[in-house]
């Protein structure tokens, strides 16, 4: 039952369902506003030992007070379930530590965003992320899981407008399609990324609720929400295992700056503040990148083989001691001859640890070489005498000449820059015209002035992680995974060595030239081989005649994918129209923007300089990709080498030969078209003056 209210603000019967349900709203937005309030009295004055602890609890407290934030035009709840039984109050919260009353048995349980409970400490909301939600994203007619009723709210802004019932318990009800559901998800936007908490559906809600200790790969083509489903599974994990990765730390890694803005409010409405965003970029960021690779050269140095030519480099710069350390304490020498040094340098060389960990061993190691000779003389030397002599002046002079301190970037450029080096440290990885493709043509004199290109510092990073060990966090999420280097994957797996990783991805949207083959190749260069890989084919997002033009592209891009089933009640809007210049692109453009909801004008990179100019003499303000819409200003004109992973309402596409034509392959072209084509949500017009792509043919 599906029951709209046309005035969301007018008087109701105090005995119809919408008005109690409006009355716990407003209840449940009271006793969020007490529960800030309460933490915002908090003195904490006399409670702290020092101002180092005051600083840090401070600040714990104002992280509490922005997640107790309620936002005004995002519902509070969104759904509700009956149970047939009280489920039990272990059941009711997770980890967050605000337990409901121990006496207390809940039958009628209010989901949302977050819990919120009265001034007893009954719950008036279920956060989604706890056990007893779940029922409300996989229970079915088939399977109940003990619910005789699921209750989905509508909203208008902030106001509750609509509620819809599905009786699971009751075998004389059909199952059929929620429509509050479908409207949910095809709701017009204009802004960034909003969350998708109140439409997870049963095969998203699976891998959000994964455990932390394993690594998940999600495979899913365009609409099948899989970027949300993996912030949602931060948000769970961090719910769910929070004293934990509060040590540890969590990471979500996109691919460039305007996609990182596009999704950064989803995890601050789901009351999650402390979860660090980057690029691949920002994280290998040793050295200031101002040069390019053309594609043959990043391809080498993205390839997993360099690691090895890097490593043999940094190890080089060991050398056998052809000479005694000699160790002078007050009147007595003590030599430990050549032969021993060297016993003691191969066994550090055969525990493979890393570069500086082993340099910092060899002067400790020398020194209890000296200290075992004292004891045979009748001395009884403690650890102090130990550390004195690893500090020796000789002993120091020693292990500067035999393990000698390595600066990564010096290193690489070392690689980048001398032929006879890199010829010897590649030799038997990469053959003679591998070698000089990487090669610098002009050596730099230093790596201040080097030119530096971005697949450079993924192997600085490298060499870096050779010399000493990069610290760990304990989730990492990659999102358009597929376009990452088998070197970049090395780069972040490294940053979660200890912990797990959520890799997010589409083979048919890679569109580099190192793009990913296969996920469990990229799961090994990940060091996580023992990932469990998902798939995602149903689509949410992209209308269905929009989708089944797109998936024509797939036997070219991706034999064997699975093409993207859309489950969209709503086929779209779909239209292709020639045109004989950007006039008819900018109308095509002005035509959308008669709709709700935001508007993208993507193209070939080389035609922005001209759409730009003819939306300005059309009378149209346009945004750059990341920069957020308004009401006021809802089109943005894309680059289509900025489009992956961002979604408009509508999107004018322009000339998909010109798209295709821009990249240095046809495959890779095909790629981003693929990818241009699905990022309308409720409909895409095709403008063409240049015959369309041979592969979308009928």
């Amino acid at each position: 039952m599906s029951t709209p209210v046309d005035d969301p603000l007018g008087p109701l019967d105090p005995v119809d369902p919408l008005s109690r349900e409006r009355s716990h709203l407003a209840g449940s937005r009271a006793a969020l506003r007490a529960m800030r309030e309460d933490v915002e009295a908090l003195d904490i004055s006399d409670v702290t030992a020092n101002w180092v602890n005051a600083e840090v609890l401070a600040h714990q407290i104002d992280l509490r007070i922005k997640a107790l934030a309620d936002l005004s035009d995002t519902p509070l709840f969104f759904g509700r379930l009956d149970y047939l039984h009280a489920p039990g109050v272990e059941q009711a919260e997770g980890a967050q530590g605000e337990r409901p009353r121990p006496e207390a048995a809940y039958q009628t349980l209010h989901i949302g965003r977050r819990h919120v409970h009265d001034a007893d400490g009954d719950p008036m909301v279920i956060d989604w992320r706890a056990p007893v939600s779940q029922p409300f994203y996989r229970a079915s007619k088939k399977s109940p899981m003990d619910i005789a009723l699921r209750r989905r709210f509508g909203y208008t802004g902030g106001d509750l407008t609509a509620y819809e019932d599905e009786h699971l318990s009751d075998p004389a009800e059909a199952a059929r399609t929620s429509k509050l559901l479908q409207q949910e998800i095809e709701r017009p936007r204009v802004g960034p990324m909003r969350d998708i908490v109140a439409t997870i559906q049963p095969e998203q809600d699976e891998i959000v609720r994964s455990g932390l200790g394993g690594t998940v790969c999600v495979q899913g083509g365009p609409g099948t929400g899989k970027t949300a489903v993996g912030l949602h599974r931060v948000a769970y994990l961090l719910y769910a295992h929070r004293e934990r990765l509060a040590r540890t730390g969590t990471l979500v890694i996109g691919p460039n700056k305007s996609f990182l803005h596009y999704i950064e409010q989803v995890l601050p409405a789901l009351g999650e503040l402390t979860v660090r965003q980057a690029t691949v970029d920002d994280l290998v960021a040793h050295v200031e990148v101002r040069g390019t690779d053309d594609a043959a050269a990043a391809v080498v140095k993205g390839d997993a083989r360099m690691a090895e030519v890097l490593r043999r480099a940094v190890y080089s710069h060991v050398t056998m001691p052809t000479e005694a350390v000699v160790v002078v304490r007050g009147s007595r020498r003590w030599r430990v001859p050549a032969y021993e040094v060297e016993e003691i340098v191969r066994e550090l060389l055969a525990r493979d640890i890393r570069y500086g960990a082993a340099r910092e061993a060899l002067p400790q190691r020398i020194a209890h070489a000296v200290l075992v000779q004292m004891e045979r003389s009748g001395e009884a030397p403690d650890d102090r005498v130990q550390d004195a002599v690893a500090r020796n002046s000789a002993v120091k002079a020693a292990v500067k000449v035999i393990w000698p301190p390595v600066d990564p970037a010096k290193l690489v450029l070392r690689l980048l820059s001398d032929a006879d080096f890199l010829a010897v440290h590649a030799d038997g990885v990469l053959d003679e015209d591998e070698q000089k493709t990487i090669l610098w043509a002009k050596p730099a004199r230093s790596v201040k002035s080097a030119q530096w290109a971005a697949a450079d510092a993924v192997l600085i990073d490298e060499a870096n992680d050779i010399v000493a060990r990069t610290p760990s966090l304990g989730h990492v999420v990659i999102d358009e995974a597929q376009d990452l280097s088998p070197m970049q994957y090395r780069a972040v797996g490294r940053r979660c060595t200890t912990g797990s990783a959520t890799v997010l991805g589409d083979l048919a949207q890679g569109t580099t030239p190192w793009a990913t083959r296969s996920w469990d190749e990229a799961l090994a260069h990940l060091g996580k081989s023992d990932g469990v890989i998902e798939e995602l084919t149903a689509g949410f997002r992209v209308p269905t005649d929009v989708i089944t033009y797109a998936s024509r592209l797939l036997p070219h891009i991706a034999p064997g994918l699975t093409p993207v089933a859309s489950i969209r009640e709503n086929p779209g809007f779909f239209e292709i129209r020639t045109a004989s210049g950007a006039a008819e692109v900018v109308a095509a453009c002005e035509e959308l923007l008669g709709n709700e909801g935001s508007v993208g004008l993507i193209a070939a990179d080389a035609r922005i300089p001209e759409l730009s100019a003819a939306l300005t003499a059309g009378g149209i303000t346009c945004l750059a990709p990341g920069e957020e819409t308004t009401h006021e200003t809802r089109l943005t004109l894309v680059p289509a080498s900025l489009a992956k992973g961002l979604e408009y309402d509508y999107v004018v596409l322009d000339e998909p030969r010109a798209v295709v034509d821009g990249e240095p392959d046809e495959r890779t072209g095909l790629r981003r078209l693929y990818v241009a084509l699905t990022r309308a949500v409720s409909g895409l017009i095709v403008v063409h003056g240049a015959p369309l792509p041979a592969q979308l043919g009928g």
